[in-house]
């Protein structure tokens, strides 16, 4: 039988002008920067000239609103409330990012019903303004809507970092996704590394672990590089490619935004990636 994330994307591709690519950035846990590469990744796509939507689906703790310095006067629980519908939440970002913004805190988001769940990833799925890119920041972990929101978008990045238990827990978020969608793209961000080696690294062990025990492949979507701007634009309320544009991090998220948009991700042989590599393909220290 085809579950429900299927037959809501089939929905979308019956109804809808213009689908957007949907992109869920997700970790397997907290503290690894998820939060700012979806931000600034959002940002760099939209100096591609992309038309982009940030959706801040961490439904227990969200915060995105706050690092991007802006205050909406509605969140998704006046969704879920019923109390108004998807247009009427949408605020204006920096840049023109159109912001989704959730709430922190909120025993009624955080753990809301099946069909509260539904109603919100249907409405995110349905969001039509013309959008190339609707990118989803979720919660850290395994919960039930972190799961839902990853099986209702097509495309999915994980962050890690080279700590060895961020890439355990990389490593089974990405378990339970295969498990229960075999052919769902998975892309690896190695944030926080202190070079383009080391972000490759990360994504080496978890692509081990993933053929060796899933039969299963993951993408190398890049590195965004250790930078102390990075805190001083949280600290500012600002997203770091914006206050920084110059910055390591911004160079790097850039580069992972243009591998997003074409998709020209490393090569999953780590002989062929390491070549890339060495050959000035992967320019995130220039």
């Amino acid at each position: 039988m085809t579950d429900q994330a299927q037959l809501l994307r089939n929905l979308v591709n019956q109804t809808a002008c213009y689908i957007p690519r949907t992109v869920a950035v997700t970790s397997g846990k907290g503290g690894v920067g998820k939060t700012n590469i979806a931000i600034n990744l959002a940002l760099a796509l939209i100096n591609l000239k992309q038309k982009v939507a940030l959706l801040d689906g961490d439904l227990g703790l969200a915060n995105a609103d706050l690092l991007l310095g802006v205050y909406p006067k509605y969140t998704l629980v006046d969704i879920v409330n019923g109390k108004r519908e998807l247009r009427d939440i949408i605020i204006e970002g920096p840049q023109g990012l159109k912001v989704i913004a959730g709430s922190s805190g909120v025993y009624e988001l955080a753990n809301m019903n099946q069909m509260g769940l539904d109603r919100l990833i249907s409405a995110a799925v349905h969001l039509n303004q013309g959008l190339d890119f609707l990118i989803v920041d979720t919660s850290a972990g395994l919960a039930r809507s972190v799961i839902r929101v990853i099986e209702a978008v097509n495309e999915v990045l994980v962050v890690a970092t080279s700590e060895p238990s961020s890439i355990a827990d990389a490593y089974g978020l990405i378990k339970t996704i295969i498990q229960r969608e075999p052919e769902k793209e998975i892309v690896i961000i190695a944030n926080m590394v202190r070079s383009p080696n080391e972000g490759l690294l990360v994504w080496q062990k978890i692509n081990l672990m993933t053929t060796r025990f899933l039969r299963r492949e993951v993408k190398y979507g890049g590195s965004v590089l250790y930078d102390h701007k990075v805190v001083a634009a949280v600290r500012s309320q600002q997203a770091f490619i914006l206050a920084y544009p110059g910055s390591i991090a911004s160079r790097s998220v850039k580069t992972a935004a243009e591998n997003l948009l074409t998709k020209n991700y490393l090569s999953a042989d780590p002989v062929t990636a390491n070549r890339q590599l060495f050959f000035g393909r992967d320019t995130f220290a220039n």
